[in-house]
């Protein structure tokens, strides 16, 4: 045997032990677990990060306040440590001093989230033939927590908990069969008590496999499913036409809710059908409910109280994004806003649902307890929306951007990969401002069949572009969530990805060149800045252990971060999956 050959055996026997002792109860466990309450989620303390987004109301903020404006330049790298193959847009959760992290391939680490030391790791088993059903079954964003437990979606298709203490399954519970076509890209939220989660949904699992489902998070038990395309005899089902209903398929929920305690409603966004071009289904003038959608659902039953359908969609051009709930004074600039509800009082305090939630790049601010479309406004360059009707909220096409029959090529703006994407936005309470990652970006998209297929998922195909008079592709744009005001608008060579708030002044965010930066969060002034290397992909989080407050981001790669990088090909980042943690020196 030679030496390399011998490395090689080495190397591989120690990482079949350290998967055996992964998934063993030799894992050493984590003592003092105090178990984590829905008060405690409901209002986490700010040394935490118990969340996708911190809090379930999706800002991102955190009010931790050593790391600030006036020392942020002084921030240096703490620990890193390489992450599991595959696409990679984790977001650590951080609860006590301990990191836990959704790594891609269902690798799930507890980390010390001072040191970055591991101290037990679990790798759930992956079916092998995962890659046949969906096209990226190795993504993992995000993880949940609630008593002892910590709570994701596997490839596999199972909801699961695990002991956060040791990693030892506690419970798992069978959604679907992986092979009917619901893909977990996105972790699940616990809402009073529930584990909530949705997912995409493959053609092959026909309109079954479109399902929002709560389970009980002590026991695993299923506790109601709500599929996201309505059936023969159901409200909406006359939306699709005559497209028999195991012939409608694919609308998605594939990022993570938000919830509302005090309504006892989950938000949930959802995407295209498949195909995209609606020629190729019942034609352009159904709504194919619930597509592209707001969906406010009952969190005790999952019954849908309320829908607000954003735009129908022929291009793939998706809307499941995060919802931020917020209670403001609502009162639209009409120098800043396109489309304002002539019954909006100007200057009334309203519970609002509002953001980016669609890859359009339109702000749109909806009532969250009825729906009622408040008022709506552009960000990027977009060409599929002509108009709004401003008392309903129901969008009309840009009849310039329909396909009516397969090989057509029409300039779509933005392209597949978003105005706006999976790249969190987030809102700051202090300066009352939502800031958003957007990307000036546009399509010659070609309609590429003539009837729905399988083999062809949404049936577009599109040679991406810079948004005419764009020189940079990357945006992040600061926005007055009362006014819908523009308070500051910075460009980016590259596209910009997830940022972060906190109450020291400051907006975490990255870029897919590899740039971390930290910006002033009333002005967008660039204050501290390092290349990565690799795209930033992941979520930044910050949080406090031992008196010390420290920022984490990870990177990697990731379809989409592909997509927009090709449009700067002098830039050239790598592709390494790292987390990184940061803290102003002791």
């Amino acid at each position: 045997m030679t030496r390399l050959s011998l490395l090689f055996t080495s190397v591989s026997a120690a990482l079949a032990g350290s998967l055996a002792l992964a998934q063993t109860s030799e894992a050493p466990a984590i003592a003092d677990f105090e178990p984590v309450t829905d008060e405690m989620l409901q209002n986490p303390d700010p040394a935490d990060w118990l969340m996708w987004r911190r809090t379930l109301n999706h800002w991102g903020h955190s009010p931790l306040t050593q790391i600030d404006r006036g020392n942020v330049g002084n921030l240096a790298l703490v620990w890193t440590r390489p992450l599991s193959i595959g696409v990679q847009e984790g977001t650590p959760l951080v609860y006590d001093g301990i990191m836990y992290f959704p790594g891609p391939s269902d690798v799930t680490q507890a980390i010390d989230a001072t040191t970055g030391d591991l101290i037990w790791e679990y790798r759930r088993p992956q079916p092998d033939d995962a890659a046949e059903y969906f096209p990226v079954p190795s993504i993992n964003r995000n993880l949940a927590i609630h008593g002892t437990l910590l709570f994701d979606n596997g490839t596999d298709n199972y909801a699961y908990a695990l002991d956060a203490r040791t990693g030892e399954v506690a419970w798992e519970t069978q959604i679907l069969d992986y092979r009917r076509g619901a893909q977990h890209t996105s972790g699940p939220i616990v809402a009073n008590g529930k584990v909530i989660s949705s997912r995409g949904c493959e053609p092959e699992g026909g309109p079954e496999a479109c399902v929002i489902t709560a389970f009980d998070a002590d026991t695993g038990e299923e506790l109601w499913r709500t599929r996201t395309i309505p059936a023969p005899g159901e409200p909406g089902d006359e939306t699709w036409g005559d497209i028999p209903y195991e012939e409608r398929k694919h609308v998605g929920a594939w990022m993570v809710p938000s919830f509302d305690p005090e309504l006892n409603l989950v938000y949930v966004g959802t995407s295209v059908t498949s195909p995209a071009p609606k020629f190729m289904l019942a034609g352009n003038d159904e709504q194919y409910l619930y597509h592209n959608s707001t969906l406010a659902l009952n969190a005790d039953t999952g019954e849908i109280e309320w829908y607000f359908q954003h735009v129908v969609d022929h291009w793939d051009l998706d809307h499941p994004f995060e919802r931020l709930i917020v209670d403001t004074v609502v009162a639209p600039d009409p120098d800043d806003v396109t489309w304002i509800n002539p019954r909006v009082r100007s200057g009334e305090t309203r519970k609002v649902l509002t953001g980016i939630p669609g890859k359009t790049g339109v702000v749109y601010t909806l009532d969250r307890e009825t729906g009622q479309f408040l008022w709506a406004r552009p960000t990027i360059h977009q060409n599929v929306i002509e108009d709004i009707n401003v008392e309903s909220g129901a969008a009309t096409v840009n009849p310039d951007t329909l396909f009516t029959a397969a090989g057509q090529e029409r300039l779509v703006c933005p392209a597949l990969t978003g105005g706006k994407n999976y790249p969190t936005g987030t809102y700051s309470p202090d300066t009352g401002l939502m800031y958003y990652p957007l990307q000036n970006t546009c399509s010659e998209m070609t309609s590429t069949s003539e009837t729905p297929s399988p083999d062809d998922l949404y049936a577009v195909r599109g040679r991406d572009q810079i948004a005419p008079g764009e020189r940079n592709v990357g945006t992040i744009e600061a926005i007055d969530v009362s006014t819908g005001a523009t308070a500051w608008k910075i460009e980016n060579r590259s596209g910009t990805t997830s940022l972060m708030s906190t109450a020291g002044g400051l907006v975490f965010g990255g870029d897919v060149a590899g740039r971390f930066r930290a910006y002033d969060a009333s002005t967008g002034e660039v204050l501290w800045e390092v290349n990565l290397g690799s795209s930033v992909t992941g979520f930044p989080v910050t949080f406090e252990a031992d008196g010390r407050q420290y920022v984490a981001i990870s990177t990697g790669a990731t379809p989409n971060s592909f997509g927009v990088t090709r449009l700067t090909p002098e830039l050239r980042p790598g592709t390494a999956n790292n987390l990184y943690v940061f803290a102003l020196p002791e």
